[in-house]
């Protein structure tokens, strides 16, 4: 995270709340997960990140709801 904001990028972390406070110092932007059991963190942090992406399909002018390519891969066998 260090480097990509030496070279000017903007950092956006997910974190649990135990880590979010020493993210605050690197980071731009912190998304707070609730702490819970390790094995589930990855499930949590999907739910940020779709939205996120989601978002970000959105600025960029992308239709959401009709990917490129969608019927190709859901119709080849």
């Amino acid at each position: 995270m260090e480097e990509i904001k030496a070279r000017g990028g903007r950092v956006t972390a997910i974190a649990t709340e135990d880590h979010c406070s020493a993210l605050r110092l690197i980071a731009e932007e912190v998304i707070e997960i609730p702490k819970t059991d390790e094995t589930l963190t990855a499930f949590l942090a999907t739910i940020p990140l779709q939205l996120l992406s989601y978002q970000i399909a959105v600025l960029r002018g992308c239709d959401v709801d009709k990917p490129r390519n969608l019927a190709k891969s859901v119709t080849v066998e």
